[in-house]
């Protein structure tokens, strides 16, 4: 796969765990200055101390202020040419029982967090004329899927920001793209199997065939699938593709 032009500085958001760390991980591994920034220190630190990537940053991306505080004192080191915004969280209930709460949260988090963290790292992007956005969504901003109406209504606010975005930059060498993954093997889904199990006497296994079933490949997408179609975009041959939502998820959409 190509490699990244050299000397770039990517800052992934919710880059601790799971799918972020891995595009972390991915992306210093192919030649990146890579800062992660999340709210929990110990597992921002120990993405650093295991290579991961290089800085950390504490903020809640649903704080507009702090999030901008701690960009600014990430591009203070070097200018970010890459943001994967990539923080999110999930909580599933049926619609009748999905209150006001729920849904500010799904949305201060899965959207607004994306949308401060871009508003943080776009000026600079612009006066250099150069700059790779990626969102990390979900299979749930390109589909429905039953009780988690708030989660995809927030999604698919990111894929609709991206698609408009990527409109306004065209004329920039900013692109801005979304990867929307199906169920992936991360701690998220572990916790979505632990309440499977919990609400239906399911087995592990019974609960991980429930959720691989959406895949027509029967399985679960692994975080370095992710990873790698998140590398693509942010390397010197996908200039051209910008405003797209790309689904890794083994034909399900």
């Amino acid at each position: 796969m190509p490699g990244l032009p050299p000397s770039l500085h990517a800052l992934v958001t919710g880059g601790g765990r799971g799918i972020g760390r891995e595009i972390a991980s991915v992306l210093a591994h192919a030649g990146a200055t890579v800062t992660v920034l999340g709210r929990d220190r110990a597992t921002l630190d120990d993405a650093v101390a295991r290579g991961a990537a290089h800085f950390a940053a504490v903020a809640d991306v649903a704080d507009q202020a702090g999030v901008s505080a701690a960009i600014a004192q990430a591009a203070a080191r070097q200018p970010i040419d890459i943001l994967v915004a990539n923080a999110g969280i999930a909580e599933s209930a049926p619609f009748a029982k999905s209150d006001a709460a729920l849904f500010r949260r799904m949305m201060d988090v899965n959207f607004m967090g994306v949308v401060h963290s871009i508003q943080a790292v776009l000026p600079s992007m612009r006066e250099r004329r150069y700059g790779r956005i990626v969102a990390v969504a979900s299979t749930a901003g390109l589909k429905g899927y039953a009780y988690v109406s708030a989660y995809s209504a927030a999604k698919h606010a990111v894929v609709g920001l991206v698609r408009s975005l990527a409109l306004e930059l065209a004329t920039t060498r900013v692109t801005v793209n979304a990867v929307c993954p199906g169920f992936t093997d991360t701690d998220l889904v572990a916790g979505s199997i632990d309440t499977i199990m919990k609400k239906t006497g399911r087995s592990h296994e019974q609960a991980v065939a429930e959720l691989a079933r959406h895949n027509p490949q029967g399985r679960l997408v692994s975080p370095a699938e992710v990873a790698d179609t998140v590398l693509w975009l942010c390397g010197e041959g996908a200039g051209a593709i910008t405003g797209q939502a790309i689904a890794v998820a083994g034909g399900e959409v």
